[in-house]
Formats: structure tokens, sequence, C-alpha cells
């Protein structure tokens, strides 16, 4: 997969789900899901692909695609863009029950418990330090003139 498709991918469900693109890359890089990966959860559940999707879920995600459960798990776990599209859609729907609290609404896409919910506003605050330190240092990508 190349950099110009990840991306478009990052992108395109930052756009259709009204999310900062930026906050995409950093649960891409909290989570650290894989393409083709099934992590299993203590709790008989399964994280799914990239944006580690629970396999909670599976239901809901395949009414929102009108596709079968088995389809959902499939596109999940094989393909980024649906990973990442998906991952976006429960973003959102977690923002809009925080009713306004980004941060709120960041913490819920990982857990309702407010234990867990804290070490992963942990975890997102390392990662965005980490992703800024790394902007800062990389070259300007400057547009040709002309």
């Amino acid at each position: 997969m190349t950099d110009a498709t990840i991306e478009g991918c990052v992108l395109a469900a930052a756009n259709l789900h009204q999310l900062p693109p930026a906050v995409l890359v950093i649960l891409l890089n909290v989570e650290g899901g894989t393409i083709g990966h099934v992590s299993e959860n203590s709790n008989d559940t399964v994280d799914i692909g990239p944006m580690q999707v629970n396999d909670i879920w599976l239901p809901r995600l395949a009414r929102h695609w009108h596709a079968s459960i088995p389809d959902t798990f499939e596109a999940l776990r094989d393909n980024f863009c649906a990973n990442l599209e998906g991952g976006a859609w429960i973003l959102r729907l977690e923002l809009d029950e925080a009713r306004g609290d980004f941060w709120a609404g960041v913490a819920i896409y990982h857990s309702h418990d407010l234990g867990y919910q804290a070490d992963y506003l942990r975890k997102v605050l390392r990662q965005t330090l980490i992703l800024q330190h790394v902007a800062g240092r990389a070259p300007a990508k400057h547009e040709p003139s002309g």
C-alpha cells in the first residue's frame, strides 16, 4: 500500500465523518493494528485490523455498510480503507455521544470504562507529542512554483 493510498483513505474518512485527519493518524498509531490481524481480548471479543475495531461493532457496522456480518469482518480485517472508514464512523458516533466533548469522545472510542479511558488518553497524548516532534523535524514540503 502506498503512502498516497493511505493518505487518500485518511482524508476520505476524515471528510466523510467530519473529523480532523490528524486524529485518525494518531489513533492508527495508538491502536497499532495491522491489515489481516485480529487481536483477542480478555473479555472474549476481538479487535480487527489497523483501527482495532472491536467485533461488538460488527452488527451495527454491517447495517451501516448494508453488508453481511462476515463480509464486514473480512473488510475490516483485510481492507485498510474499509477499516479506517469503520473506525472513523465509530469515532463520529462516540464524539456525538460525548455531546461536543472531543476528548471524551476519543476516550469512549476506546472504552466506556473510565479507568481505561484515562490510560487511552495518555497514550493518545504521548503519540500526539511524538508526531508533533517528528513533524517539527521533517523538512517542509514546498509546492512547485509556477
